[in-house]
């Protein structure tokens, strides 16, 4: 309404997580208003120019709410939609009619959207299996649910230092050209020995925040001045130091680094090749989780042996965040796997020539280089989370000892390790034009924007003549769906046992299609196999030909080779067919034989 108020003109309406999909809700009624349209006909506009984007694979990020709840604040809308109660609470659920289901904001967004898409790659491939239920009758990896990798906004996160480096080096237009791999590769120009002052200086002007930090409000956390100053002579810029900062959920192993507290003690107690771990971050006011582990954390940097080797930042804001991905050395995350949609701080690290050590979740699966971080493996070795977060601890320390400290206190005659460097210029040419907001925009609008401004274009011209065709198509096959009658299957006996590869097998189905008449209904075949977790994976889907159709019967034939030896199995699946679908997905009406 705002919106309308200030007459700004819209095309595409791009929905940030699922608390924003009333947004959809109100578009539906000031179409049924202003154009005279029903509401189904409304739902069809506003869907064709909806982007969904989702954030997260965490539960508590998905707002649901009992229908009691929705009843006090929006009982009034269904007469203001001409729909009634079950079908307005209906938008928010899975599917129809599921009384003990809440109502999800999420749900409710997908239901409005066109187009749904997940924050990095993998991410993208969760909310497939995340987002299933709505598509009742299909594979997960049908969906077409896509994604677009977050990105950060380099001007904004790497330092005033680094950007001038950048635009000397990379050329004054290198921020329109950001996005752009070919361009980082001049950063070969830079020396060693330029290089490795712009990361101390950054460096130092981490560790000067942070004493002005203790300064006024060390003793918050620590419990004497002479503990601060113990902190205070721990920074130094030599060092090799580690930063984790975020929001503190139970879900990013805050902890993890302290599960064997006689390794860390080791490690952080080395004098020739010391360690120092900086941690911030802030827990949600209702994650009990989340506080107990910030507990924790200063409750151990407290202890005489982990004084000035660990310590925590309070008041986690945007300034101490920029000190930290642009000062330390290495970023650390250590997510459990794979509920880290995306995650952007290890982003903004690069940016500033840090280096990553990280679990293979979110953006890192695809920003990962070898020789220019470090990753813990994608793949869990355990379901057994505590067994998982022995290992991963156990991993992170067997690279700290055996790969980290060694690489970076290889100084030689200089006052660097050469490798480190190389390192960095790697992490910074390789990984950086990636993780760009400019890139991450500019997949937006080719992947997406364009996509829905075509759409929306094509589904308003003629009075929204192609909304009206399709709500009435769709009111038409949900009327005489559940009449379809399946006269016959043949198929060969062959295809119970094992099937050869190379060999050619036949099938027919017969359907009565009398009560749904003048409605085009495809049959396909579909073949799965179990993976090594048990899960049915599509081998190949293969269309029938329709061969016939009389008083009201329609015959359809195959025959297919299939793709490889094996142990499958087959379904047949029915569904209704119209071109003017932008996903089958948009209608998932199927019906398994």
């Amino acid at each position: 309404r705002a919106l309308e108020k200030l007459n700004i003109q819209k095309d595409v309406y791009h929905l940030n997580e699922g608390h924003a999909a009333f947004a959809g809700i109100e578009r539906i009624n000031q179409l049924m208003k202003k154009e005279n349209l029903s509401f189904a006909e409304s739902l069809e506009i506003v869907k064709a120019s909806s982007l969904f984007t989702t954030h997260t694979p965490v539960p508590a990020g998905h707002d649901a709410f009992t229908e009691d709840e929705i009843m006090a604040y929006l009982g009034h809308y269904p007469d203001r939609l001409k729909i009634s109660w079950e079908e307005f609470i209906d938008l928010g659920k899975s599917r129809p009619g599921k009384k003990d289901e809440k109502f999800s904001m999420s749900y409710l967004a997908a239901n409005l959207s066109q187009e749904i898409n997940g924050v990095s790659k993998l991410h993208g491939e969760v909310t497939k299996d995340m987002f299933n239920k709505l598509w009742d009758g299909y594979f997960p990896e049908e969906s077409h649910i896509g994604y677009v990798t977050n990105g950060v906004h380099l001007p904004s996160w790497a330092s005033e230092a680094w950007l001038n480096l950048y635009k000397n080096i990379l050329g004054k237009k290198f921020i329109s050209g950001q996005s752009n791999p070919k361009l980082w590769e001049k950063l070969d120009d830079i020396s060693d020995e330029e290089l490795w002052q712009h990361r101390k200086t950054e460096k130092k002007k981490l560790f000067d925040f942070i004493k002005s930090y203790l300064d006024e409000k060390g003793t918050r956390l620590y419990d004497t001045p002479s503990h601060i100053a113990a902190i205070r002579e721990e920074l130094n810029e030599n060092y090799l130091t580690i930063g984790f900062a975020r929001r503190f959920a139970t879900y990013k192993r805050g902890n993890l680094l302290f599960r064997d507290m006689k390794r860390i003690k080791s490690l952080l107690n080395n004098s020739k090749k010391p360690i120092r771990f900086i941690f911030a971050g802030k827990a949600h006011p209702n994650d009990g989780g989340g506080q107990a582990l910030i507990k924790e954390i200063i409750s151990l940097s407290k202890k005489p042996e982990f004084l000035g080797k660990i310590i925590f930042l309070e008041n986690y804001d945007i300034e101490l965040a920029k000190k930290l991905v642009q000062g330390v050395d290495i970023w650390l995350n250590t997510p459990t796997r794979p509920l880290e949609a995306s995650g952007t701080s290890g982003m903004k690290a690069v940016m500033n020539g840090v280096l990553n050590l990280s679990v293979l979740d979110g953006w890192w699966v695809e920003g990962y280089r070898e020789n220019a971080g470090w990753a813990i493996d994608e793949k869990r070795s355990y379901d057994n989370q505590d067994f998982q977060d022995e290992l991963d601890a156990e991993t992170i320390y067997n690279l700290l000892e055996n790969e980290i400290v060694p690489v970076y206190y290889k100084h030689g005659k200089k006052d660097y390790s050469k490798k480190w460097l190389a390192m960095i210029r790697k992490n910074i040419k390789e990984i950086a034009p990636h993780f760009t907001m400019k890139r991450m925009l500019d997949d937006y609008i080719e992947r997406f924007y364009i996509k829905l401004y075509a759409r929306k274009n094509e589904i308003n011209a003629n009075d929204y003549q192609l909304a009206k065709n399709i709500a009435a198509w769709k009111k038409k096959v949900k009327l005489g769906w559940d009449k379809i009658n399946v006269e016959s299957v043949q198929f060969s006996d062959a295809l119970q046992d094992r099937i050869e590869i190379g060999k050619e097998y036949e099938g027919k189905v017969v359907l009565d299609l009398s009560e749904i008449q003048n409605i085009e209904t495809g049959v396909e075949m579909v073949m799965t196999e179990q993976d090594e977790k048990g899960k049915m994976k599509i081998v190949e889907v293969q269309e029938l030909n329709l061969d016939s159709t009389k008083h009201g019967k329609a015959s359809y034939s195959i025959k297919f080779i299939p793709p490889k030896p094996g142990n499958f199995n087959f379904g047949l699946r029915i569904y209704p067919k119209n071109s003017n679908l932008p996903y089958r997905q948009d209608f998932s009406y199927a019906k398994w034989i």
